[in-house]
């Protein structure tokens, strides 16, 4: 699935949004990095990215030739800032309407606007490719996060208290969110 619109941020710079292809492998695999470093927040940690920068470039590949998934990256003055994508949770009849999202942004552009762009591109891409559901993860505590997605309708269905278990804090609370798209 391809992808690509440039924005305004808050600050006045311009954040171009687009898919990721197989030429940001090295980009998106140390954003990604870099990211989960960042935040207690994530899925995991970096030394567990199981993915080399080459093993990235063909995952965004793939993403770029999908129908149905993608993968976009958040470039600002030729950075990769963050990332986003939507997967489908699987192939099956009776699952096939339901898309996963999930978004990282590098903390140095957080409340610039790059996060709430990255996960309207993603809305719009669920919807292009014709999903009934988008669903998330979210950990309790982030608060920001849980509001930016209250914001665009996501809407809670329920909590796993132990989802997450981090080095830093323990047990995290899970949110399981969801946004009706038809």
């Amino acid at each position: 699935m391809e992808y690509s619109k440039t924005i305004r941020l808050k600050d006045g710079r311009t954040c171009v949004l687009r898919n990721g292809t197989a030429r940001d492998g090295a980009a998106v695999y140390e954003n990604f990095n870099l990211t989960h470093e960042q935040t207690d927040f994530l899925l995991s940690y970096p030394e567990e990215n199981s993915m080399t920068a080459e093993q990235e470039a063909q995952f965004l590949q793939k993403k770029t030739e999908s129908e149905r998934e993608i993968e976009l990256a958040a470039e600002i003055d030729g950075q990769i800032v963050g990332t986003a994508g939507i997967e489908q949770v699987g192939a099956k009849e009776k699952v096939r309407h339901r898309a996963e999202f999930g978004i990282s942004v590098d903390q140095k552009y957080w409340g610039l606007g790059v996060g709430r762009a990255l996960m309207e591109a993603c809305i719009a891409c669920a919807k292009k490719a014709g999903y009934a559901q988008l669903e998330l993860n979210a950990v309790a505590e982030n608060q920001r996060a849980i509001k930016l997605y209250e914001s665009a309708g996501f809407v809670e269905f329920g909590r796993n208290p132990r989802g997450f278990r981090s080095r830093l804090t323990g047990w995290q609370e899970l949110v399981y969110m969801r946004l009706e798209l038809d």
